[in-house]
């Protein structure tokens, strides 16, 4: 029997599960036509998680070294993409973007070691067949509260002023703008007075040998005191999330269905726990997966009018890192 369940048994039984208060986790794909919901105290021992300090694996230090490398997209190829979204963007279809492609990586690391000494905030390990590393929130919901936290614009953090010069480039702002009207507006689908608390904040994280400056905002809004009995029709609301389609939503999306050369699967859906009083989730990027016999990683990033291909294309690969 799959553990998979269709969109509309899967999002079915999500709201079954928060209306008993049941203590459960969850994997939404992409394209929401693959939902895994279980309840926590059955939880496979094959499923792994980590949502900040939510987790359910003991921590364990690195102790060998590890071997890694990269072989992405070349530029040219990327740049044909690239160019067939400005013309999208030119026409009026979407005005951002996010493309992603497929890596192939290699290292004398598995699934599960990469996994257990990644550094990350949000982390989940799928039965050998996916790992993600996660720097990005979704959704937070607490005291019948809703946050969400996209994240939009990235810059390696040794380059001279680089918190300066990202916040004041108008691409990457006229980009997190976007994304941040967009996620507000998704938010008000679900629940009442939305409101921006925080504005492009910067956040380190550590990228392999790097480090790269991230640049997120937190949007709030109040939610219906009988929200656990409707999380399931609530995912189906907000996802997929803003930050890893772009704006409007729904063109955007079918667009990058005609770009991508390949099926996102889970990379760029969301997975989070609800523990029976409040719940965390997390978006599905710096992902990896085992893809016959072979580990493949997928990235991206937001592309707009003012975008650069050949910085678009190094920010892509500048992503596709192990975090230790």
């Amino acid at each position: 029997m799959s553990p998979w369940l269709n969109k509309e048994e899967g999002f079915e039984y999500i709201n079954k599960l928060g209306q008993n208060h049941t203590p459960f986790l969850f994997i939404i794909s992409y394209d929401k036509t693959k939902i895994f919901a279980q309840v926590l105290d059955d939880l496979d021992d094959d499923v792994f998680y980590k949502l900040e300090d939510w987790r359910n694996y003991p921590v364990k230090k690195r102790e060998k070294e590890f071997t890694f490398s990269k072989s992405p997209i070349g530029f040219l190829a990327y740049k044909k993409a690239f160019e067939h979204i400005l013309v999208e963007i030119r026409s009026g279809n979407t005005y951002l973007l996010n493309l992603t492609f497929k890596t192939p990586i290699e290292s004398n690391f598995d699934l599960k070691e990469i996994f257990t000494y990644a550094r990350a905030k949000f982390k989940l390990y799928y039965k050998g067949q996916f790992i993600c590393f996660s720097p990005e929130r979704f959704v937070e919901i607490k005291n019948n509260n809703i946050a969400t936290y996209p994240m939009k614009g990235t810059i390696d953090a040794d380059l001279p002023d680089a918190e300066q010069s990202i916040l004041s480039n108008t691409k990457e702002m006229a980009e997190h703008v976007m994304i941040v009207d967009l996620m507000r507006n998704d938010l008000g689908i679900v629940g009442t007075e939305v409101k921006v608390e925080k504005f492009r904040y910067m956040e380190k994280i550590k990228a392999g040998k790097k480090e790269l400056l991230q640049v997120s905002s937190k949007i709030t809004a109040k939610l219906d005191k009988n929200w656990k009995n409707n999380i399931g029709t609530l995912f189906e609301n907000l996802t997929p999330a803003g930050s890893v389609t772009g704006t409007p939503k729904r063109s955007t999306v079918n667009i990058i269905n005609n770009i991508e050369d390949y099926d996102r699967g889970f990379y760029t859906g969301v997975f989070g726990v609800f523990d029976g009083k409040g719940l965390r989730s997390g978006v599905m990027i710096r992902f990896i997966e085992e893809e016959n016999g072979e580990l493949i990683y997928k990235s991206g990033g937001g592309i707009t009018l003012d975008s650069n291909a050949r910085s678009e294309h190094e920010e892509l690969i500048d992503k596709i890192y192990l975090p230790f």
